[in-house]
């Protein structure tokens, strides 16, 4: 009991003496956060925009029946008039006109030759390869599912 009674005439020191209670002292940081919680910014900030990502681009691709006239043309009007009567032999060996050229044919038919066949472009009879091949854009399964199974095939699409 004496124990308990020093120690309240030490907390009433304290307070006489001007030492802040411990309630006193977090009271306060409390009242300053609440402060700053309170204070709003100045100039109002505008949310940035969702980004949403956009669907995936298609590639499919179907070859115009016109493509060896519209291919002749672009060959005509690149490299000139002079081209001899075998048009589709003519060398990609010129960086500018290859570029010129699969750029070209690029806009034109909306399909763009891939960087991983340039290399593969070394004559005109490549690049007329490669236009003509349609490009599907549908995966195995896709076609599997469309296609009439035999009676003892299954395929379980949920797994």
């Amino acid at each position: 009991m004496a124990a308990a009674t020093g120690f309240l005439r030490v907390c009433k020191q304290r307070l006489n003496l001007g030492v802040p209670a411990r309630t006193a002292f977090w009271g306060n940081w409390r009242k300053k956060q609440e402060e700053l919680e309170a204070i709003e910014p100045a100039v109002p900030v505008e949310k940035q925009p969702v980004l949403v990502c956009p669907p995936p681009r298609s590639r499919k691709y179907l070859p115009p029946k016109d493509l060896q006239s519209r291919l002749k043309a672009r060959v005509r009007e690149i490299f000139g008039s002079s081209v001899s009567k075998d048009w589709q032999q003519v060398s990609l060996g010129e960086s500018k006109l290859k570029y010129c050229l699969l750029a070209q044919l690029a806009e034109d038919l909306g399909h763009a030759v891939p960087n991983s066949h340039l290399h593969q472009m070394k004559s005109v009879s490549d690049v007329l390869a490669f236009y003509r091949t349609p490009v599907k854009d549908v995966s195995k399964f896709d076609e599997l599912s469309t296609q009439e199974l035999p009676p003892n095939l299954r395929i379980r699409w949920q797994y």
